[in-house]
């Protein structure tokens, strides 16, 4: 097993994404800065029908990039989207062939799987019978298989598990990863999150329990923090981390853009939709994560807000950074890049991650753009607009998800 007593170091190694904005972590990440908006008219589906008709969804993603035609028809567009992440993100890291595959582990989160598969397959049972329906749909559907494919595609023989904890899928992936490193289950992983729910059935869901803003103007739709916000703009893709533990990575010569440093997972216990008006749960991930990391008040602190532009998220999620930060939390640099990337769902924690740790190796600070109206009750720093110079010395990532899910993670300059 090679279990060790001591507490292991974790560094993130390699980086990769598919978002709304970009087909490369390097290409989100200067979108970000830009303060571009990956939020437009919806094109997957006719939304004639339908209140809201925004998405931020990828663009100009082409399977076939990374896998043979006869594969992607068997693949459903999350994974899609998790391999290409995770593709992306081993090359970055030029991991392969430095590693036993025992001891590559893969962690990666979706809050829903496979719902594009479910949609389209449950079209053909009801227009064409039973025979109609894809031998492939299963597998196609389930939320572990982006997990197990990219486990397969990179050879990785350790644990290869989802984390399906809603929209703090992606940070719980992480999280979990981090864990298992530190305490010698595995000397490195591929972790992250995707998801793909821009779909008929996914935004009638969201749109009817009142979740969606129904905006019609791109630039007034997500409003993270601000007071006009009235519900998330839906977003899709995948991205992906390589966490590798020090000394491996150390002696192998890797590039290190960061040192993971703390982990947090809470649940509220209050409400299967809404965040717990006190903050308690959210506050609690955000301490457990900080006291890891040996937070103190000298530490220049940047909070990646979890932000999903929902009346109630950002007031409570608010509260939650001011008790976990107390008098400092006004000193912290806070932003929501949902504001540019819409909610990605189960992928956001992972992308969230990456623009943690692009913040602290390159000292600055996206934008939550079109924070035009501060809400008095959202009364903190969110570096509203345009990017912000700063020397963080800790950044921490927020992800809260529907049944009361709560995680946080934590990263350092090395």
């Amino acid at each position: 097993m090679n279990m060790e007593n001591k507490i292991r170091r974790v560094v993130v190694t390699g980086i990769g994404a598919v978002t709304p904005l970009a087909l490369s972590a390097e290409e989100t990440w200067k979108a970000m800065l830009e303060g571009k908006n990956g939020i437009a008219p919806i094109t997957l589906f006719d939304t004639t029908d339908y209140k809201a008709k925004l998405a931020a969804e990828v663009k100009g993603f082409e399977p076939r990039n990374y896998m043979e035609k006869a594969e992607i028809v068997k693949t459903d567009r999350y994974s899609l989207f998790g391999i290409a992440a995770a593709q992306e993100a081993v090359d970055d890291s030029a991991i392969l062939g430095k590693i036993d595959p025992d001891r590559l582990a893969v962690y990666f989160g979706s809050g829903i799987g496979g719902i594009t598969a479910f949609g389209s397959e449950h079209e053909k049972l009801l227009a064409r019978g039973p025979k109609r329906v894809s031998p492939y749909f299963v597998p196609m559907m389930i939320a572990n298989m982006a997990a197990g494919m990219i486990a397969i595609r990179f050879n990785a023989r350790n644990a290869a598990l989802p984390a399906v904890t809603a929209c703090a899928s992606g940070t719980n992936a992480i999280g979990e990863a981090i864990r298992a490193i530190r305490h010698g289950y595995c000397d490195a992983a591929i972790t992250g999150g995707c998801e793909a729910a821009i779909t008929p059935i996914g935004v009638a869901g969201f749109v009817n329990m009142q979740a969606l803003s129904v905006s019609e103007d791109p630039d007034a739709a997500s409003l993270p923090f601000d007071k006009r916000r009235a519900g998330f703009v839906i977003g899709e893709g995948g991205a992906a981390l390589i966490l590798e533990e020090y000394e491996h990575a150390k002696a192998r010569g890797a590039r290190i853009y960061a040192e993971a440093v703390g982990y947090g997972s809470t649940c509220d216990a209050h409400h299967i939709t809404a965040p717990d008006p006190e903050a308690g749960g959210a506050s609690r991930a955000m301490k457990q994560a900080l006291d890891e990391a040996g937070y103190t008040a000298d530490d220049v602190v940047y909070v990646n807000a979890h932000g999903t532009g929902t009346p109630l998220n950002d007031k409570s999620e608010t509260k939650a950074v001011k008790l976990a930060l107390g008098d400092k939390a006004k000193d912290a640099y806070i932003s929501s890049t949902k504001s540019m990337t819409g909610h990605m769902l189960g992928a956001a924690g992972a992308i969230e991650a990456i623009v943690c740790v692009k913040a602290l190796s390159e000292g600055i600070i996206p934008p939550t753009i079109n924070l035009t109206e501060p809400d008095p009750e959202c009364d903190l720093n969110y570096c509203p607009n345009k990017a912000v110079k700063a020397d963080i010395t800790l950044a921490v990532s927020n992800s809260l998800g529907f049944g009361g899910h709560n995680a946080c993670a934590a990263f350092r300059k090395l």
